[in-house]
C-alpha cells in the first residue's frame, strides 16, 4: 500500500506494476488522488514559486528527492506529478516487498531507456525499510542521473536513509494536513464526478467530525467518508460514529511517532504538565504500546528528573512496573496512570543526575587519588603493617553518628557534587547536608 492518497486510477501501483485499476473504480482516496498540482492541497512551504519540488514537480528539476512525511500528506502523488510532468517513464518499488535484485533490475532497464533518450523516475514507498545494501545499490544510479529518485518514508531520513544517499538527494518535509486542508478534500470527494458526485448529502456537523477523526491524513478522511457513505442516504455524525467503531491513533511503534510521542509524555511529566502527560499516556495505550516499555520509561525519569526531591517517586515506578508484570493489560493501564500522576506533580530535581555526572567528570579527568589509608580494607594479616584501616573512626560510637574524617581522595576533599534544590524533600536535605559537610570535614 502507498503512503498517501494511493495510486492514480489506471496506474500501476508501488511494487505492482501490473496492478491496474479501471476508471471509476477503486476506492473513494484512489479516485480523488490529485491528478494535477492545482488539486494538491497543503504543502505550500514547499511548492511555492521557484521552489525545488514545484520545479521537479512542472519539470524542470533535476535533483532526486526524498519526501518525508506523515501518512495521507501527499508524498506518492507528488511522486507520480513529478513523472507526468517530465514525461518520464515511472517505475514505482515498495521496500516491503522488492530486494537488491529488483532495484538492479530496475536501474538496468532506466540505464537501457537512456541509451535512446528516456529518462526515468524511481518512485520508492517506505525507503526507510531498504537495508543498507539495498540503499546502496542505489547511489551510482542516483549519482549518474540514470535515475531520477522520489523517495517516500514517514520517518526521519537521518536516522534510516544511508548517508551517501542522502547527500545526493533533496530532503523535503511534508507537514500534516491542516484541518482547513482535509475539509477541502472532503468537500471535493463529495461533489466530485470522480468521487460522491453529489449523490449522497453530507451535514457539516459530519464533515466536521471527519476533519477531526482523519488526524491530518487525507485518506484516512476519505476512507472513513466512503465507509459512512451509502447512494441517497444522508451522512450525520451519528451514521459515522456507527461506521466506525474508533478513531484509529497515528502511531508506528517502530517509527519517529513512537519516539517523539514517547519524548513528549517525558516532558510533559518533567514540566509537571499531568494533563499533557496523561493524554500522551492514553495515546500510547490506545495505539498498543508494549506496557512494560512505558514502565520502563517512568522508572528513568523518577531517577533522573525527580530523585531527591520525592524519594517515593521511584517507589511508584518501580511498584507500577512489578503491577505491569504481575497483573498485565487492561488492568495494569490504571497503575501506569497511577504513577505518571504521581511523577508529573511530584517536585523535580535532577540534582542526583547532576551530581553523578560531575564525579565521573572529575574520574575522566584523573582526578581518582588513592583512598586514604584509614579507609582501606584492614581485614587480612599484615594491614596495620601498612597502614591500612590505622585510625578509622567508627560512626556509630558517637553519639550523632557522625564523626570528623576524610572520605574522599585528598585532591576531592572540599568537592560538592549532590547540590539538593529547595524542593520537596530536598528542602530538607539542604540544612541536613550543610551540617553534615561542617562535621565531617572538621579538623580533628
Amino acid at each position: 500500500m502507498s503512503d498517501s492518497l494511493f495510486d492514480v486510477p489506471g496506474d500501476p501501483g508501488p511494487g505492482d506494476p501490473g496492478a491496474l485499476v479501471p476508471p471509476g473504480t477503486g476506492p473513494l482516496a484512489v479516485r480523488m488522488r490529485p491528478a494535477s498540482l492545482d488539486e494538491v492541497v497543503g504543502q505550500q512551504h514547499l511548492l511555492r514559486a521557484g521552489s525545488p519540488l514545484r520545479r521537479l514537480v512542472e519539470g524542470s528539476g533535476a535533483a532526486s528527492v526524498i519526501l518525508y512525511g506523515p501518512p495521507g500528506t501527499g508524498k506518492t502523488t507528488l511522486a507520480s506529478l513529478i513523472s507526468q510532468a517530465t514525461g518520464r517513464r515511472f517505475e514505482a518499488l515498495s521496500a516491503l516487498s522488492a530486494g537488491v535484485k529488483e532495484v538492479r533490475a530496475v536501474i538496468d532497464t532506466a540505464r537501457r531507456s537512456a541509451v535512446h533518450g528516456g529518462q526515468t523516475v524511481l518512485f520508492i514507498d517506505e525507503v526507510h525499510r531498504f537495508s543498507k545494501t539495498q540503499q546502496d545499490a542505489l547511489l551510482a544510479a542516483v549519482e549518474n542521473r540514470v535515475v531520477l529518485l522520489v523517495a517516500a518514508t514517514t520517518e526521519n531520513p537521518s536516522f534510516s536513509v544511508v548517508a551517501p544517499l542522502l547527500s545526493r538527494s533533496l530532503i523535503l518535509q511534508l507537514q500534516p494536513l491542516t484541518p482547513q486542508d482535509i475539509e477541502s478534500v472532503l468537500r471535493r470527494a463529495i461533489t466530485d464526478p470522480r468521487g460522491l458526485g453529489g449523490a449522497v448529502e453530507v451535514t457539516d456537523e459530519a464533515v466536521d467530525l471527519l476533519v477531526q477523526l482523519s488526524a491530518g491524513d487525507a485518506r484516512r478522511a476519505l476512507t472513513a467518508l466512503e465507509v459512512a457513505s451509502e447512494p441517497g442516504e444522508r451522512v450525520t455524525v451519528e451514521i459515522i460514529e456507527q461506521s466506525l467503531d474508533k478513531a484509529a491513533v497515528r502511531y508506528d511503534r517502530d517509527g519517529d511517532q513512537h519516539y517523539d510521542v514517547v519524548s513528549a509524555f517525558i516532558k510533559s511529566m518533567r514540566g509537571s504538565d499531568v494533563d499533557a502527560a496523561l493524554h500522551y499516556l492514553a495515546r500510547m495505550l490506545v495505539a498498543g504500546e508494549d506496557p512494560r516499555f512505558i514502565a520502563r520509561r517512568l522508572m528513568i525519569l523518577a531517577s533522573e528528573d525527580i530523585g531527591m526531591a520525592d524519594p517515593s517517586a521511584l517507589q511508584i515506578a518501580v511498584a507500577a512496573a512489578q503491577t505491569v508484570q504481575l497483573i498485565g493489560m487492561p488492568e495494569a493501564q490504571l497503575t501506569l496512570a497511577h504513577a505518571t500522576v504521581h511523577l508529573a506533580t511530584a517536585p523535580k530535581s535532577n540534582a542526583v543526575t547532576t551530581a553523578l555526572a560531575a564525579a565521573m567528570g572529575d574520574i575522566r579527568a584523573g582526578k581518582a587519588g588513592p583512598v586514604p589509608p584509614h579507609l582501606r580494607d584492614g581485614h587480612y594479616s599484615g594491614a596495620a603493617k601498612l597502614g591500612h584501616a590505622v585510625g578509622y573512626r567508627y560512626p556509630h560510637d558517637h553519639p550523632d553518628g557522625v564523626v570528623p574524617q576524610q572520605y574522599p581522595p585528598d585532591d576531592l576533599v572540599l568537592a560538592d557534587y549532590y547540590q539538593p534544590t529547595g524542593r520537596g524533600v530536598e528542602r530538607e536535605i539542604t540544612t541536613r547536608l550543610d551540617k553534615l559537610r561542617a562535621i565531617v570535614r572538621r579538623k580533628r
